[in-house]
């Protein structure tokens, strides 16, 4: 037992401290119109006081319905059928419901994955954050609203005196997380529950709200469940881990003894599907491990271990006998475990500091070099939104600077990854490169033919060349229409040969992607979310093009699924000699998928090299900062960085910083910053007047060492 879980009692020997909560073989069904999901089954978990407990796994395994039957906020149909739900060591099952109601409502808080729609949109932020006081402590208005400004002060929110008064839709992603989060400690829980709090949000405000967490923790006191699919978000922040597959917890332990040795199959197998285990073992064109099949369906009766049919350690006594978890300090429920790891500490990568070099130094890179005659090439481009005041005339009231300069270019069969915080004008880039919007100045040259200036017919002829895939494929698809019609539509549009070319075509498509004849006569909603992205990629295959843009196609994928897209995409580009614009704000994957890199800020590039330099050799500070917001798997090695840290929060697009745009946040910043900084460099080009050195980890160890 660790140090955080025992106290002195009275006679001076440690005592046990009670759990804050604990789950006893918790039951959770939902009934449906075609039967009953049995969305939990066993499930058996402790939260000490002050502990983080981080909750892993794929889609559907459990863990927001664990989170959602603690709260009592299950979907209708829902219900807890089974064990016991302990909170300060009371039964909530037992309790009235008056009770149950304060108790949950007082000493528990919640944290939902989308704020914007966890968010009343018609009620303004000052209300909604105090409206847990006015319910369930009575507090007067003026009271309440003093104490929501006050909690909004202590998440950090800047100018909660005005902030209160906003409405939802007037603040960012980060800032509108920060109003959630005040929401759920606003009655100061002894428990925060945060269900996939930073899903949808770029790394650096990532960053910004997991280490707000952790220092609420520490603040309130309170524990802490962080449900997630990122395993590198649990392995910087949780004290421990539980996996759950189908339904179960098949694996808990301490964090770093779990990221260190796994021991159930699937545990090991999420581990290596992920970008950053394949580049560190075998290399960044390393094929990445992608579990087969799909989980179990939940309202059909299971035998034997649910992980069995895409196990690749499978035997026929895993199919027939029912699994337990093992006892202990680390416990998994798998038959044939991953052989134990050594007891040894976890080598901790080195520090690694960056200091501003005496002159840019530019260095010349062949590899990844885009070809002599590029399939897309960005000139100078340019993108002004008209920024509209408030009242009934929409007056205009400036301009939004969404891209400002930009230039770069992509070969045929390379992939360039456009990376940068949300709002730097990376999605914006993608839509003008695909032809949705026209550029407000500059050229987009695709095959030496400049876009831009293409009308009617030739613009249609054009969308041949180049294709865009979306973020959210659900949401790109019409639910009325079929896959077949779905994957007819651009083929007709284009008159493209005839109906029996066309459903050859199809056909084609559906094998290259992966998918059965079957799925021709199933709509958009009846698909998981790697089957629509399969189905988006196959839609943007159909016509044959050259270049592919991928606004975000993998960034709400589970880590399995997110493989079996990401090795499907390469797949295709050897067999089919695509280019690819890869669009994400996760470096890790940017970092897997491209030959080249451009990092944006603020509406333009400040980095362009090959992947490898950029990554791992950084010379502008925002790209440092992006690199080490990024999520490790190896435990606490975000925080054995030591680079650059962004200061505040993203500026205005109407009214730009002058110089350069990052200089506000900048910690290297001086006065010349003012001024327009170039973006230089034969290979590697970086617009910073004092670009970054980084020293090698070999030498930060030494030095290390000798320290």
């Amino acid at each position: 037992m660790s140090e955080s879980t025992v106290r002195k009692s009275s006679a001076g020997q440690p005592a046990a401290v009670q759990p804050l909560l604990e789950l006893r073989d918790l039951d959770t069904d939902i009934a449906l119109r075609r039967g009953t999901v049995h969305a939990l089954d066993g499930v058996s978990l402790e939260v000490m006081p002050g502990e983080t407990l981080g909750v892993v796994g794929e889609s559907g395994s459990g863990k927001t319905m664990t989170a959602l039957s603690i709260m009592g906020l299950l979907p209708p149909g829902g219900r807890v059928s089974g064990g016991q739900i302990l909170f300060e060591g009371r039964d909530l099952r037992s309790l009235p419901a008056d009770e149950v109601r304060r108790t949950r409502g007082v000493r528990m808080g919640m944290v939902f994955q989308d704020p914007l729609t966890s968010l009343n949109p018609t009620m303004r932020i000052g209300v909604q954050v105090a409206e847990p006081l006015r319910v369930h402590e009575r507090v007067g208005r003026a009271e309440a609203r003093d104490r929501a400004i006050e909690i909004l002060r202590r998440v950090g929110m800047p100018r909660p005196e005005r902030i209160v008064d906003n409405y939802p839709h007037e603040l960012s992603g980060g800032m509108r997380q920060r109003v959630a989060i005040a929401m759920a400690l606003v009655c100061s829980p002894r428990l925060l529950i945060a269900d996939e709090p930073t899903t949808a949000l770029d790394v650096t405000t990532q960053r910004q709200i997991l280490e707000l967490i952790d220092d609420l923790r520490e603040e309130f006191g309170m524990a802490v469940i962080l449900v997630t699919h990122d395993l590198g978000v649990i392995a910087g922040r949780a004290d421990r881990v539980a996996v759950m597959y189908a339904g179960r917890v098949v694996e808990t332990a301490a964090t770093e003894q779990l990221f260190r040795s796994p021991r159930h199959r699937y545990t090991e197998a999420l581990l290596e599907a992920l970008p950053e285990s394949a580049i560190r073992e075998s290399g960044a064109h390393a094929r990445l491990y992608s579990i087969p099949g799909l989980p179990p369906d939940l309202s059909r009766p299971l035998t034997g271990c649910r992980f069995a049919p895409r196990c690749r350690h499978v035997t026929d006594e895993c199919r027939t006998t029912d699994v337990t978890l093992s006892t202990g300090e680390h416990q998994h429920a798998c038959l044939h475990p991953v052989p134990a790891a050594p007891a040894a500490p976890v080598t901790l990568p080195a520090p690694v500091r960056v200091e501003p070099a005496p002159e840019p130094a530019a260095t010349t890179a062949k590899a990844g070099q885009p070809a002599a005659t590029p399939v897309l090439s960005v000139r100078e481009l340019v993108k002004n939104y008209a920024a509209h005041g408030g009242g009934l005339l929409r007056r205009t009231a400036g301009q939004v600077s969404a891209v400002a300069g930009v230039s770069f270019e992509v070969g045929p069969g390379e992939t360039f990854g456009l990376v940068g915080e949300s709002g730097c004008g990376k999605s914006t880039v993608g839509r003008l490169a695909v032809g949705l919007e026209r550029p407000t100045a500059g050229q987009i040259m695709l095959d030496g033919v400049d876009i831009a200036s293409l009308t009617g017919r030739e613009r249609r002829r054009m969308h041949r060349q180049v294709q865009l895939m979306f973020q959210d494929s659900y949401a790109a698809m019409n639910p009325r229409m079929r896959v077949d019609a779905i994957l007819a539509e651009p083929l007709e549009i284009q008159k493209v040969g005839d109906g029996t070319a066309r459903r050859a075509r199809i056909a084609t498509l559906l094998d290259q992607v992966g998918l059965s004849r079957r799925v021709l006569e199933r709509y958009p909603h009846e698909f998981s979310g790697g089957q629509l992205q399969r189905i988006g990629l196959a839609r943007s295959l159909a016509l044959q093009p050259r270049l592919i843009v991928g606004d975000e196609p993998v960034s709400a994928l589970d880590v399995s699924i997110q493989a079996q897209v990401l090795n499907l995409m390469r797949d295709l580009q050897r067999e089919l000699g695509l280019a690819y614009v890869f669009i994400s704000h996760d470096l890790s994957v940017v970092d897997y998928m491209a030959d080249r890199i451009g990092v944006m800020y603020l509406g333009k590039l400040v980095e362009v090299g090959p992947a490898r330099d950029v990554v791992r050799a950084a010379r502008h500070p925002y790209t440092q900062a992006l690199i080490d917001a990024v999520p490790s798997i190896t435990p606490n090695a975000t925080a054995a960085r030591d680079g650059v840290t962004i200061r505040g929060e993203l500026p205005s697009a109407v009214n730009p910083p002058t110089g350069c745009r990052f200089r506000t946040r900048c910690p290297l910043a001086q006065e010349i910053c003012e001024t327009e900084p170039p973006l230089a460099g034969d290979g590697h080009q970086v617009a910073c007047h004092f670009p970054l050195r980084p020293e090698s980890s070999e030498a930060s160890a030494r030095a290390g060492a000798a320290a």
